[in-house]
Formats: C-alpha cells, structure tokens, sequence
C-alpha cells in the first residue's frame, strides 16, 4: 500500500457502519430523553431529589443526540476527534451524574457505599476512554503528517 492510498483511507469521510451507529445514538438519546421528560412532565409532586435525577437524565440523553447529530454532519475526514468528543461527554456526563448523585444523598442524609463504589467505577472509565481517545487522535494525526511529508 503506497503512501497515497493511505492518505486517501485517512481522508475519508464516516463509512456507512459509523454513520448507521451515529443516526441509533442520535435517536436513542432523543427517546431516552424524550420518555424521561414526558414522565416527569406527567408525575406531579415528585420529590425534589426525583426531579433532579430526571433533569440530569434528560440533560444526558440530549447531549449523546446533539453528539450524534454534530458527528453525522461533518463532512471532512475526523481523525478521531468524534472519539474525543464522546470521551469529553462521557466524562461530563459521569459529572452530571456524580452531581446529582451528591444531591439526591445529601437530600436523604446517607451515603450508600455501593453508589461510591459505582461512581468511581464510572469516573475511572470515563478518564481511561478520554485519554485513549485523544491518544488515538494523536496516532492519526502524527500518521497523516509523515505521509504528507512522504508523497
């Protein structure tokens, strides 16, 4: 494979298998949040700590569509940045999440240790993806400057 072809796969736009798996992300997220918001819309006299889990979910599953709609509507080749975009929105979303999680237990006066133990878990997960993401991105980016230089 010549420098040439490679620079080309590099150029290329979403392939059809990421463009079908950004169109579910966009639409699960806008289904999620959608049946989240119209069951708190429908509840009346929920408990403080259940509207904010509920904002926070719906604030979630907006985010991965809107992430969903900018990655389908990018016409140039990404180099991976889609993966640090969700890698940054997965950690905003562990914040949102930890957030209300500090909320809803500072509301009821305990802090289950199971809730610890799962926050972290998914803080953790969050930093690794980011970095790995931004490493991939990297890889890519330093790949397409040698082979600029080569041709």
């Amino acid at each position: 494979m010549t420098p040439e072809d490679v620079l080309e796969r590099l150029d290329a736009p979403l392939s059809l298998r990421r463009r079908v798996g950004y169109v579910t992300l966009t639409l699960t997220g806008l289904a999620g949040s959608g049946l989240v918001g119209l069951l708190w819309l429908t509840e009346p006299g929920l408990p403080p700590r259940t509207e904010v889990a509920f904002a926070v979910l719906v604030a979630i599953g907006l985010c991965w569509a809107v992430f969903g709609g900018w990655a389908l509507t990018r016409r140039a080749p990404l180099y991976a940045q889609d993966r640090v975009v969700a890698g940054w929105l997965g950690l905003g979303a562990w914040l949102l999440f930890t957030a209300g999680a500090l909320v809803i237990t500072t509301l009821r006066h305990r802090l289950e240790p199971a809730l610890v133990v799962v926050v972290l878990t998914l803080g953790v997960l969050a930093v690794v993806n980011l970095r790995h993401a931004r490493r991939a991105r990297s890889a890519l980016l330093r790949r397409k400057a040698r082979l600029s230089r080569l041709s």
